[in-house]
């Protein structure tokens, strides 16, 4: 029997074999803990980092949805910073939910075109 965590990573896989990124439009890549949440810009051709941010550099309290909303406009503000404009959404096998989707809709609003 497979674990939720097995499960997702199974969908991750299924989701990056059609989403990849370049320089000129990075993947946005999504990492969900219990405790915090993280984001990459990641060029897939060239195989490196452009830009990340998480919510352990925020600080503060706030509820997990919250705190991912300030994380996606942090990342927007440094992916915008770094040259970066439009992103590809890598959800990471997660659904379009609740902290995935604050995050998501607060880096739209910060002005990156997902």
């Amino acid at each position: 029997m497979k674990t939720s965590k097995d499960q997702r990573k199974l969908r991750h896989n299924r989701v990056r074999a059609k989403v990849s990124g370049t320089s000129a439009k990075p993947r946005l890549n999504v990492f969900r803990s219990n405790a915090h949440i993280y984001v990459q810009f990641i060029d897939d051709e060239s195989g490196k980092t452009l830009a990340a941010a998480s919510s352990a550099e925020i600080k503060g309290k706030g509820a997990k949805t919250e705190l991912a909303a300030k994380v996606g406009k942090l990342a927007a503000e440094k992916a915008i910073q770094a040259g970066i404009k439009e992103a590809v959404f890598d959800r990471g096998g997660y659904q379009y939910h609740g902290r995935i989707k604050s995050l998501a809709e607060a880096a739209r609003e910060a002005g990156l075109k997902i």
